[in-house]
């Protein structure tokens, strides 16, 4: 049996995440898709690119309460942010990459940033074209600069750059990073999660280090987490799901966030990555369920035939759990039968083989899909 998770939680999200380092060190924390290949970053390595950032917020004049937003697709660019701008004492808020000018204008006058990180030079156009109207804006830090060689101008960093000027304000300073981590109390305010707009203006949900620690430390009432465990990390991270049952619980937990490579490639990325936990929202759900009935019509009579004996099997062992009963002895066996000569194939060409558990949420989902 897979050994229970560790709990590393203490009274705010940054103590948390120092005593998730201290726990863990050089396991794995993160991973992302590079040239092909699965490249680790350790816990060290993550706390090493979150205190860069912090210092460098704080030499550009950010201070504990300030807010600095994040206007990007799931990368892990997105957690160092995340927990550098928590750790400088700062409250973090995300914006969706597929807003529009005026929604990225809106959020960051009702969230008063002072700094916006942007992932590529797509989401720096709408950065640039709504500064003028944002009067709190006062820098923008760049993740990818592919494309952007030439791109100068003197509101603007890359996160290479940004990091670099972190190590050098850091000397010195040491003690500086306590005192910033130590600014923020259980009942301040660490992120803002905003509605996606579409019933009207966007409204921004404000959680508590201790709203959030509190969800933390009773996660294993709900998942038993295990140490080694890992999930495909693709869902919006200024989402709530994300952010804390996905990047914060991780972090109480040990769980490896394997970060998908584009969103395009989540269905290639989870069979690579083959996670023991995984969720997503029902379209996601629904986008496999038909790659499995389009595999199906290329399948022979005989395939066909098993597949549609197996679910069978598979829908009445499936109807007592969801009755809250035992299957009979007749059922089981079918069930075992069946997933042993049909069903794990369909896992694994999924790429949930592995899984122990499967969660959804966020929209309505079709009750025979859950079944499936």
């Amino acid at each position: 049996m897979p050994k229970p998770a560790t709990l590393t939680v203490a009274d705010t999200v940054p103590n948390s995440f120092l005593l998730a380092v201290e726990t863990r060190g050089e396991k794995p924390a993160l991973r992302e898709k590079y040239l092909g290949i699965w490249q680790t970053i350790g816990w060290n390595d993550w706390l090493a690119r979150a205190r860069e950032i912090a210092y460098a917020l704080h030499a550009s004049g950010f201070r504990p309460g300030d807010v600095a937003s994040v206007l990007s697709n799931t990368v892990p660019e997105w957690a160092y942010a995340d927990m550098g701008i928590l750790c400088a004492g700062g409250v973090s808020s995300g914006i969706y990459p597929t807003d529009s000018v005026k929604q990225v204008e809106y959020l960051v006058n009702d969230s008063r940033t002072r700094v916006l990180f942007v992932e590529d030079d797509e989401q720096l156009d709408k950065a640039l074209e709504v500064r003028g109207r944002c009067p709190t804006l006062e820098k923008i830090v760049i993740f990818d600069m592919e494309g952007l060689s030439d791109f100068r101008d003197p509101m603007c960093v890359s996160l290479a750059d940004f990091l670099a000027a972190g190590r050098y304000y850091l000397e010195g300073r040491e003690n500086l990073w306590r005192e910033m981590i130590e600014s923020r109390r259980p009942q301040d305010l660490a992120i803002l999660v905003y509605t996606s707009g579409t019933t009207g203006p966007p409204k921004g949900a404000m959680l508590s280090h201790r709203n959030i620690v509190t969800q933390m430390r009773h996660c294993m009432d709900v998942l038993s987490w295990c140490e080694g465990d890992e999930r495909l990390a693709f869902l919006p991270a200024c989402h709530v799901a994300e952010r804390i049952a996905g990047m914060y619980y991780a972090i109480a937990t040990g769980v490896v966030s394997n970060y998908a490579e584009r969103p395009e490639t989540v269905p290639e990325d989870i069979r690579e990555v083959q996670p023991t936990l995984f969720g997503a929202v029902p379209r996601v759900w629904e986008r496999f369920y038909s790659a499995v009935m389009i595999a199906l019509k290329d399948a022979t009579p005989l395939e066909r035939g098993a597949y549609r004996l197996a679910m069978l099997a598979g829908n009445r062992v499936a109807d007592a759990r969801l009755e809250h009963r035992e299957p009979g002895l007749v059922d089981r066996i079918g069930f075992a039968l069946a997933y042993f000569l049909v069903l794990r194939n369909i896992r694994r060409m999924i790429g949930i083989d592995r899984c122990r558990w499967l969660f959804t949420g966020a929209a309505p989902i079709a009750p025979e899909l859950i079944r499936w």
